[in-house]
C-alpha cells in the first residue's frame, strides 16, 4: 500500500503537477487582463471524443448556480468571494468527451489539467470527480450576476467551490482541460 502511494506521489511530481511555485498560486492581476480572455476551452487527452466548447456550448448542459463563495488563497488568506455565478459541472463535460479506460482500474490513474490562457494550472483526479463530493463543485462558469465574464476572468472560468482553500483551483481565462494518465 504505502509503495502504491510513493508510486503515484512519483508520477505527479514526474508529470509536474504536484508543486506548483507559490507565484503560480497567488492572485493574478495583469495590468491588461483583455489579452488573457479565452472564448472556448478545448477538452482533449484520454477521451473518446476531442471538443471544443463556446459559452453557447456550455449552456446546453445542465445549469449550475452558485449564490456566493469565499476565495480563499493557499495561504489561508481572504481574497474576496464570487457571487452569483452560473455554469457546468467539470463532471458533465467530461462524460460528454467519455474518458477512456482500457482496463478496469485506468479510471483512478487519471488526472484532470485545467489551463489558463496565462498559464496557470489546476489538478484534479478522478477520484475527486467522480468518487467524492468535491465533484459536485467543480464548476465551468461563464456568467455572473445574469451577464457573461468579464476580461478580469475571460469568457469562461473554472473554480473547485468544495475546496476549503478555493483560490488554488480557481481558475480565470480557462483555454484547455486535458485528461492524462499518470501511470501505466
Amino acid at each position: 500500500m504505502i509503495q502504491t502511494i510513493r508510486s503515484y506521489a512519483l508520477a505527479f511530481a514526474a508529470t509536474g503537477l504536484l508543486l506548483l511555485p507559490a507565484s503560480a498560486m497567488a492572485e493574478h492581476k495583469p495590468a491588461d487582463p483583455s489579452k488573457y480572455v479565452t472564448e472556448r476551452v478545448s477538452v482533449s487527452g484520454a477521451v473518446q471524443h476531442a471538443l471544443t466548447l463556446k459559452v453557447d456550448d456550455l449552456r446546453k448542459f445542465p445549469p449550475q448556480q452558485v449564490g456566493e463563495m469565499p476565495l480563499i488563497c493557499q495561504s489561508g488568506a481572504n481574497m474576496g468571494k464570487l457571487e452569483n455565478f452560473k455554469g457546468v459541472l467539470l463532471r458533465d463535460i467530461l462524460n460528454k468527451a467519455e474518458l477512456v479506460s482500457r482496463e478496469h482500474n485506468d479510471f483512478k490513474k487519471l488526472v484532470i489539467i485545467a489551463t489558463a490562457s496565462d498559464g496557470y494550472k489546476a489538478v484534479f483526479s478522478w477520484n475527486e470527480l467522480f468518487n467524492s463530493k468535491l465533484g459536485d463543485g467543480v464548476l465551468v462558469f461563464f456568467e455572473k450576476d445574469g451577464k457573461l465574464l468579464g476580461d478580469d476572468e475571460g469568457r469562461i472560468a473554472m473554480v473547485s467551490s468544495q475546496d476549503t482553500r478555493t483560490g488554488p483551483r480557481h481558475v480565470k481565462w480557462l483555454q484547455s482541460i486535458e485528461v492524462r494518465r499518470i501511470t501505466e
